[in-house]
């Protein structure tokens, strides 16, 4: 695998500017997340290090930073959760096996071309799933920004539990969540080239807990381990086995979406194009490490990459120094980390969450259409209180299926059946000769545009209108594509002329549309001087057909 594509020195200062800014946005957020998690600190800043490390060395997009983010710490406390509830012992290295097996799954996604298929998901959808993961990252706030833990039963649990949390609110904690909360939102625009709102709040949190709080008792990060990551060998139970792959497949899908979306961000600021195959790959191979590692599971943060380019960054070497110095960070300055109080970092998460949830779209989705909008609430509600590959799959086939019923009715237009003059198919002079000529005796049945599965009912309906005709003229010019199903309607209309003795003739049959009727053996029914090219000319010769009829009935009378 090549990586001098990616990677150069021709411009070193503005990648390390960039990989240090972005480095700096990172360690607040991998704090949060990580402590979020339920892994601890110390797995999100590992995962904040190996992912984007790796991710950059491997990956097809130069200036994309990679990191724990919103949507992938959502999934992955659910899977914390989930795994050590079922088994307390193990269940947190189950966790990071999931993060590998996620890692695997994206290596082979990017190994098998699927990179251009993972984002051709309808936006509604996304917009939902985005936006129900965003609710849930605020519903999991709840109970650390009133300075409590967080009730079992995720969502469910903590919306269950809310009159118990604010009953049991500690007033100091939920003091220090609201000045995070409040600094993330009003800190002023044209400060932020300067120094990011999310470190800022870390701070100014941290100083007023240690200056001003100090005695009193205030749940904190704790001890951060100094030294390098230990080894974690991939740890399975044949009770969890198939829960684990699944929550895998979720997390490694979520990625892929997740990346690739901020790759096309990226792209967009730097005119440039990604390689969404070797991205993936990129990507599987820092959640392979990171798990690995005991990091938890990351992607393309939107944040960082764009931090990273705004101020300089355009290769490679920016993501790998942004990895390199939070290393540094961790391995000589995580004694300082340590006092870190958790409701700043639950501020922080809350004001993520809140950023994730698609708003401008919320507003209008409505006024575009309330097909669309009934879809987007849908995914939310499932996205929220039932499953998220739930929420994805429901969301898509719904979406898919309106999309597919509008382009049918559109295509089924398209499919004429006609045995005089009809203005809404183009008739040259001739031809509208030949067809008065035949009195109702020639059946021209003209389809344009691609033949999708939902047309074959109007192909059918179409043909089943006219019985009384003796040659059946079939224009299939102006189609490119011919689905499965459209070609087996076309198939009974065909054996059907042919079974009751009448003459058919092809027109037009080429490229795809030719391959698919000659692999159903439709090319072999018909007759080979049936098959031509021209309209008119099969016109002619299906009303000579005609004629030809009559005289041998009337020279057998």
């Amino acid at each position: 695998m090549s990586i001098t594509n990616t990677i150069h020195f021709r411009n070193v200062k503005g990648d390390i500017f960039g990989g240090l800014t972005a480095a700096v946005i990172a360690l607040p957020m991998a704090l949060t997340f990580g402590v979020a998690s339920g892994a601890g600190a110390s797995s999100g800043l590992w995962g904040a290090i190996l992912i984007g490390f790796f991710a950059a060395l491997f990956g097809g997009t130069p200036t994309l930073i990679s990191e724990p983010t919103g949507p992938m710490t959502v999934v992955m406390t659910s899977v914390i959760a989930s795994l050590t509830a079922a088994n307390p012992e193990q269940g947190l290295a189950m966790a990071f096996t999931v993060v590998m097996l996620a890692g695997v799954f994206q290596i082979l996604f990017g190994v098998f071309k699927l990179g251009k298929y993972v984002t051709l998901m309808p936006y509604t959808v996304i917009s939902g799933f985005m936006s129900g993961i965003g609710v849930i990252l605020i519903i999991l706030q709840i109970a650390p920004f009133l300075g409590q833990a967080s009730p079992k039963g995720g969502v469910v649990g903590t919306v269950q539990n809310i009159p118990n949390l604010i009953g049991s609110i500690n007033p100091l904690e939920t003091l220090l969540a609201v000045i995070t909360v409040a600094i993330l939102f009003f800190y002023p625009r044209k400060f932020k080239k300067y120094m990011p709102p999310q470190l800022l709040a870390l701070i100014v949190g941290s100083l007023i807990a240690v200056f001003l709080f100090g005695d009193a008792e205030i749940r904190r990060i704790g001890e951060i381990s100094v030294g390098l990551p230990s080894l974690q060998v991939p740890t399975f139970t044949a009770a969890q086995l198939r829960t684990m792959f699944v929550d895998a497949l979720v997390l490694a899908m979520l990625g892929c979406i997740d990346a690739l979306l901020t790759s096309l961000v990226a792209d967009s600021l730097t005119r440039t194009e990604h390689d969404s195959n070797k991205e993936l790959i990129g990507q599987g191979l820092g959640n392979l490490v990171s798990g690995l590692f005991g990091g938890i599971a990351g992607a393309g943060a939107t944040m960082g990459t764009v931090v990273n380019i705004q101020t300089g960054g355009r290769t490679a070497v920016s993501g790998l120094s942004r990895a390199l110095i939070l290393l540094v960070v961790v391995l000589g300055l995580s004694q300082y980390l340590q006092g870190i109080p958790l409701a700043v970092l639950a501020g922080i998460a809350l004001k993520v969450g809140i950023d994730i949830v698609d708003w401008g779209f919320l507003k209008r989705a409505h006024k575009i259409s309330v097909k669309a909008a009934l879809i987007m609430y849908g995914v939310i509600g499932l996205t929220v209180f039932v499953d998220l590959i739930v929420a994805v799959g429901v969301g898509v086939f719904v979406a898919n299926i309106l999309t597919i019923e509008r382009l049918s009715n559109h295509r089924a237009d398209k499919v004429k059946a006609i045995t005089y003059d009809d203005e809404e198919i183009d008739l040259k002079p001739e031809e509208k000769k030949l067809l008065e000529e035949a009195n109702g005796k020639v059946l021209l049945f003209y389809l344009s545009g691609p033949m999708i599965f939902g047309v074959a009912k109007a192909i059918s309906r179409e043909h089943n209108l006219i019985n009384d005709y003796q040659a059946l003229v079939l224009d299939l010019s102006e189609v490119p594509i011919l689905g499965v199903t459209s070609s087996l309607a076309l198939e009974n209309a065909i054996q059907e002329a042919v079974e009751k003795g009448r003459h058919v003739f092809l027109v037009g049959v080429s490229g795809q549309a030719e391959s698919r009727l000659r692999k159903l053996g439709l090319m072999d029914i018909v007759s080979p001087d049936h098959i031509m090219s021209d309209r008119t000319m099969a016109l002619k010769e299906a009303v000579m057909s005609i004629e030809s009829d009559k005289i041998e009935e009337q020279s057998e009378v």
